[in-house]
């Protein structure tokens, strides 16, 4: 063999092996979850629900004719026949089921699972990882959280150990084990894309965002860190397709236990309140309430008589941090005080008319679902034009007290202009503009006369009793 080739052969070689050990290396450094789940999965349980549904009534000329048949072919032919429509002693009660998952966190047979799993069910069956089948009590429900507690009889059962799920970063590997699509113990492995994410009409949980695989089934299982903790209850996924897409979340344990020990001693849970609506701070809402950058919760419509109008907090303070911890999206806010006890104190830090403001507060017990604000209405009188292309109207004294306002006007009609093109409509409430609480028409007119141009300007507006503030410019 020539030098050369001797050479380059054995540059080849030596290539091979440097990316031989360079793999080595990396598979060195994956983390081996064998011992962890061999450690947890006994204290993880399928958990199956049954719900009874009315019987169908069946007309007789919907039964097929099976009378005169042999009890054989009878039989055969039977079985294709939806429940309600086989002959009497063959029949039974329809029912619908679900599967889940949910693990045990007390070993006299206390278990946590989702809500959302046990919703409606007429019966709750467990069953443990030694293929036994036990049925469950449950302790208590919390739609907010999508939190449920179930009981089971026994003693010295498997046990999880709880971590903090407050610890975890963002990057860290994380691990879930449960039944999706009725498959026991089956484990996935990712890591935590982020946390405290909050999600649509899911006001007071701070989820853990991972790309942990979850399927149907999976709901209510544990989401464990590589020390073998449960950091999370495995809840929801993000998907257009139906299927998991890469995106799923996990309801925080430290949230997770705070319910269940509110449920396992009291039966329900308690919140904190406010009384609030808000809503995000963006880049022109940031600029017309004299802000460095977006960031806080604004405050929209506050509840007569709650704790917020008692406590002092107004229409358009910017809410910048609760207790010393910082609002930087507004989702933030629920986060917080719902993890409060009623009667507990509030110190808010506000921003007021560009000055910065404390507001201290005392937190109130959160209403039942849909009685959070009072309805809101609509109404009209004597019209105005201004520079907006809107023309408004009085509100009646009856017409503040039905709305519950204290100042405003009604939209009555939406012309050609900058109201248009930002989607006011007849029957909406303004209360404020430019900052600046709305008494008249003939104050909307003055301030509507002397708005800046080229400059965000915020406007409150009522719409079905829901208020928020959006944001304009005036073209020179």
């Amino acid at each position: 063999m020539s030098i050369p080739r001797l050479k380059s052969c054995l540059t080849i070689l030596a290539t091979v092996l440097v990316l031989g050990q360079t793999v080595a290396a990396q598979a060195a450094e994956l983390p081996d979850f064998t011992q962890l789940v061999e450690q947890a999965s006994p204290a993880v349980v399928n958990i199956s629900t049954t719900q009874k549904l009315p019987e169908r009534k069946v007309s007789s000329q919907q039964m097929p004719d099976l009378e005169g048949l042999p009890p054989m072919l009878r039989e055969f032919f039977e079985r294709g026949l939806p429940p309600q429509q086989r002959s009497p002693g063959g029949g039974r009660q329809r029912e619908a089921q679900s599967l889940g998952s949910g693990f045990i966190i007390s070993a006299d047979g206390y278990i946590l699972t989702n809500n959302h799993v046990i919703a409606d069910a007429d019966e709750i069956l467990v069953r443990l990882a030694d293929r036994s089948e036990l049925k469950a009590k449950l302790v208590g429900t919390d739609p907010r959280s999508d939190v449920a507690l179930l009981k089971i009889d026994g003693k010295d059962l498997p046990v999880l150990k709880l971590g903090k799920s407050q610890d975890l970063k963002a990057g860290q590997w994380v691990v879930a084990i449960g039944s999706p699509f009725g498959f026991d113990h089956t484990v996935t492995q990712g890591i935590v894309s982020a946390i405290g994410r909050s999600l649509p009409n899911e006001n007071y949980v701070p989820f853990i965002q991972t790309d942990v695989p979850i399927n149907p089934g999976n709901s209510g299982g544990p989401l464990f860190n590589l020390a073998g903790e449960v950091v999370g209850i495995n809840s929801q996924i993000y998907t257009r397709s139906g299927g998991f897409m890469g995106v799923s979340f996990a309801i925080p344990i430290d949230v997770a236990m705070d319910v269940s020990n509110q449920l396992k001693n009291g039966g329900k849970v308690s919140r904190g309140w406010l009384g609030v609506v808000i809503q995000e701070v963006n880049k022109d809402l940031a600029e017309s309430f004299g802000l460095d950058k977006p960031a806080g919760a604004l405050v929209a419509q506050i509840q007569d008589d709650g704790p917020a109008a008692k406590g002092g907090l107004q229409v358009g303070d910017v809410i910048l941090s609760m207790n010393g911890q910082p609002i930087v999206m507004s989702a933030d806010l629920p986060h917080l005080v719902g993890a409060l006890k009623a009667g507990a104190k509030a110190n808010l830090e506000v921003i007021r008319d560009g000055k910065r403001k404390n507001v201290e507060l005392t937190v109130g017990a959160i209403p039942e679902e849909g009685q959070e604000l009072t309805a809101l209405a609509k109404s009209g009188a004597e019209r105005s034009s201004n520079r907006l292309g809107v023309a408004v109207v009085e509100l009646t004294d009856e017409q503040k007290k039905a709305f519950d306002l204290k100042s405003g006007v009604v939209i009555k009609e939406v012309q050609e202009g900058p109201a248009s093109l930002i989607g006011l409509q007849p029957g909406d409430v303004i209360t404020h503009l430019n900052n600046q609480a709305i008494g008249s028409t003939k104050e909307f007119t003055e301030i509507a006369k002397a708005l800046p141009k080229n400059r965000s300007v915020s406007m409150r507006v009522l719409r079905q009793g829901r208020a928020s503030f959006i944001t304009f410019k005036l073209a020179e």
